[in-house]
């Protein structure tokens, strides 16, 4: 099977993963609010439901479905996988900010790339120098370090802590695995088709878990939450899509 190559112009997928970064950086404490009032399946089948609407829309304006058929039948497969990846990073990354801090949940989440930019190396044959090997190390050593002195002095009881934080490091390995199956996707697909695939697939599998009446009757506040959460979802995956289709995965992560 072929493997994707990226575009190699890295003056787009930059500033396209920074736009991801900073979107996820504000998510957490959106998705705190709103796990208030809405429990954790019923936030994440919202996101995927109100991303898929407004992708679709989005392709039926623009006639865009036709690219579907250019997928090749042994490709399919990475849609259900990516799909299912992407669930347990949505419902692992929520379910341990239930038990840790916004802050800790995203700086431990931040192993969620470092393991794709390994992956990419591992998969796609790409290279690091050693310069950006030295980058790796630091962060890893960084992330470890951090997480050992949050466990003495959270703002959570430790074993609360050391729970969630569990709980978020399982969902970054997830999370990578979804990044690489998401950019062999991009071989044949554009990146807004391969997120739309995603999605919809996504909103299918979480339905019977859903409770969508909760949805309804939101204060403003958790009302504002709730749809920077949904336009999150869409705003950001688009542009780390993007950025994977311009930019070697190893560099985006």
């Amino acid at each position: 099977m072929a493997l994707h190559q990226a575009s190699g112009r890295w003056q787009i997928g930059l500033p396209l993963a920074i736009t991801t970064a900073v979107f996820w950086a504000t998510l957490p404490i959106a998705i705190r609010l709103v796990i208030e009032r809405v429990d954790v399946w019923t936030l994440i089948w919202a996101r995927f439901v109100a991303a898929t609407l407004m992708l679709a829309l989005w392709f039926a304006l623009r006639g865009g479905f036709g690219q579907f058929r250019k997928l090749p039948r042994t490709s399919f497969w990475l849609m259900p996988l990516a799909a299912v990846m992407l669930i347990g990073n949505f419902v692992g990354y929520t379910v341990g900010l239930d038990y840790t801090t916004p802050a800790n949940a995203q700086l431990l989440i931040q192993a969620a790339p470092l393991l794709m930019a390994i992956g990419g190396i591992v998969v796609f044959g790409e290279r690091f120098n050693a310069l950006q090997w030295a980058g790796v190390a630091a962060v890893a050593v960084g992330l470890g370090l951090f997480a050992l002195d949050q466990s003495r002095h959270a703002s959570v009881p430790q074993r609360q802590y050391l729970i969630g934080a569990a709980i978020v490091l399982a969902s970054a390995v997830v999370w990578a695995v979804y990044a690489l199956a998401q950019k062999q996707l991009l071989h044949h697909l554009g990146s807004g088709a391969t997120m739309l695939s995603i999605y919809a697939i996504s909103a299918l599998l979480l339905t019977p878990f859903a409770h969508p009446s909760q949805l309804s009757g939101l204060d403003w506040l958790h009302g504002l939450a709730l749809g920077y959460c949904l336009i999150n979802t869409v705003a950001a995956y688009g542009a780390f899509a993007e950025a994977l289709a311009h930019w070697e995965a190893s560099r985006v992560g």
